[in-house]
């Protein structure tokens, strides 16, 4: 909605006593303070926009764009009465004022539909994550065993993509930090064939890189996906480790391959 016609919208219900009100000089007791009018309007717009879908006009049938306007009123303590008059006075006294208003009011629209959209690609991510292991594997960690094995089952022919980010800090000590992946089959799990996987090594520069594992299943066969995320060539205890990896996937797309 543009500008114009959202302060329409708003002044529905002034416009035609604005005209004989020029003549008299506008009280401006009982306005509604700048801030809160931002939020009343920022209400009143989310509320239209609620009450356009069909969704919401069947589970409430009973509600239309005038109550829902007078509940948005009340709940911030004002009446349309309050509304009425300091729309009068900015539409007629400061209009440009309005529309300074308005601007802050599409900013916190903006900024709401931002948030919600990042939470829903969240969520649809997180719906869509086989991955059963922990959120992410922090070293040093003396709260936690150093363990970042992993063991997945892969039963249906199509493609599956672990992906991942690594921090690996220039202090860590380990050598040759890389993942480590193989396949084997479900009956000879610890003593059967491995099937290994191209390693991916860690770049050691203190910043975020994302990897990706992908594995393609040409054939109905179950097997499992084993390894681990953090492999190194270190043949004592005594070293340090300083890395962190987060934002693990795992997802599977169904399909020829």
């Amino acid at each position: 909605m543009n500008r114009f016609a959202f302060l329409i919208l708003i002044l529905f219900s002034v416009i035609t006593g604005a005209c004989s009100s020029r003549k008299n000089k506008l009280d401006r007791s009982n306005l509604i303070p700048e801030k809160e009018l931002t939020s009343l309007i920022t209400d009143l717009y989310i509320t239209d926009g609620l009450l356009s879908l069909p969704e919401i006009r069947n589970w409430y049938p009973q509600i239309d764009s005038l109550s829902g306007y007078k509940e948005v009123l009340e709940k911030h303590g004002y009446t349309k009465k309050n509304m009425d008059k300091t729309m009068k006075y900015y539409f007629i006294k400061n209009p440009k004022k309005l529309i300074k208003i308005y601007d802050q009011v599409l900013a916190t629209l903006s900024e709401m539909e931002s948030r919600y959209t990042k939470e829903v690609t969240l969520m649809q991510n997180r719906a869509s994550n086989l991955w059963r292991g922990k959120d992410f594997y922090s070293f040093p960690d003396s709260s936690a065993p150093d363990s970042t094995d992993f063991d997945i089952t892969v039963n249906i022919p199509g493609t599956y993509t672990l992906s991942f980010t690594v921090t690996l800090y220039p202090d860590d000590q380990s050598v040759n930090p890389r993942i480590t992946a193989y396949t084997c089959h479900p009956d000879s799990v610890e003593t059967g064939k491995r099937q290994y996987i191209k390693t991916l090594n860690y770049i050691k520069d203190g910043q975020p890189h994302t990897y990706l594992l992908i594995i393609k299943a040409q054939k109905k066969s179950e097997y499992h996906l084993r390894g681990k995320l953090f492999s190194f060539d270190n043949c004592l205890d005594n070293w340090e480790k300083h890395l962190r990896i987060e934002k693990i996937f795992y997802t599977f797309t169904a399909g020829a391959v």
